[in-house]
């Protein structure tokens, strides 16, 4: 008896683990290591041959790239921020605010946006904010413009964008860490005497820290990553690094160069991750619960 449910359990544990290893080894790790392998290859087209670190060494030799990609990180970093703010109140409102019907139609509503896909939001947000949009033809109808204005295609735009696209994923970590939180000790703090800042400061802010680890980690990855939004919101003059990786792929043909920089971007992300993980004093087995 013992013996026959020692097997089903190793036959289901093949069932299910073969398919998932299989994915992850044919649609991830074979690609990526074929990707790295070919980092360090040289480009035909410029008449390299063999083994070179001539593809990294380009990044750091030209300004053009690691401007570009510090450009990418600022803003990354940025936008992460300010997704932070918008996520960190509206949990608050969520789980300890609003009653429990409440909380799922506003949860609802908060994810049907996310329903469709990154390109059509985008282009929903490009309709509100050109110069034929929305807004501008609202704000003309009562005279508040004399005409209208482009808001699209600098870096405002593109940072609201890539907001708007990222937002339900920094707020559904928080908002489950914060659910957890007794409401008793925010009463008694609030009765004796501490001010909101304290109380956020001292109690909210710091329960909530993994979630709030994870969801920055969540969106700093989609950020950095992100190539729709700011080739469609930022303009010709707004420059990404994924940018940079697709013409490499794409227009140039240099997968040799392009698979090099994929990488950096990974390895100085993730090194961007791990020093806030450090600062803050967070491990990885605690992010990821």
């Amino acid at each position: 008896m013992l013996n026959s449910k020692r097997s089903k359990i190793r036959w289901s544990f093949f069932v299910f683990f073969i398919p998932v290893f299989l994915w992850l080894m044919f649609l991830f790790v074979l690609p990526n290591l074929e990707l790295l392998r070919m980092s360090f290859m040289g480009s035909r087209f410029l008449g390299e041959r063999g083994f070179t670190l001539g593809n990294y060494t380009s990044f750091f030799l030209e300004p053009i790239y690691w401007l570009t990609f510090v450009r990418t990180i600022g803003f990354s970093l940025l936008v992460t921020f300010i997704v932070l703010l918008i996520a960190l109140p509206v949990a608050f409102y969520i789980t300890k605010v609003t009653k429990l019907k409440l909380k799922g139609l506003l949860m609802t509503l908060i994810m049907v946006p996310f329903w469709v896909s990154e390109v059509v939001r985008v282009y929903g947000l490009i309709l509100l904010l050109r110069e034929s949009g929305v807004i501008n033809r609202i704000l003309l109808a009562f005279g508040l413009w004399e005409k209208p204005i482009e808001m699209l295609y600098n870096d405002a735009s593109m940072v609201l964008g890539l907001v708007y696209t990222t937002l339900l994923f920094m707020l559904v970590p928080i908002i489950g860490v914060m659910d957890s939180l007794d409401d008793a000790l925010i009463e008694a703090a609030y009765d004796l005497g501490a001010k909101k800042v304290v109380i956020w400061w001292k109690i909210i802010v710091p329960h909530s820290v993994p979630g709030i680890m994870s969801g920055c980690i969540v969106v700093f990855m989609l950020v950095i990553g992100n190539f729709i939004t700011p080739a469609l919101m930022g303009g010709k003059y707004s420059s990404w690094f994924t940018q940079i990786i697709y013409n490499d792929f794409i227009a140039h043909m240099n997968w040799n160069r392009g698979a090099a920089f994929g990488f950096l971007l990974l390895i100085i992300s993730s090194l961007v991750i791990w020093a806030g993980m450090k600062i803050t004093g967070q491990k990885i087995s605690t992010v990821v619960k």
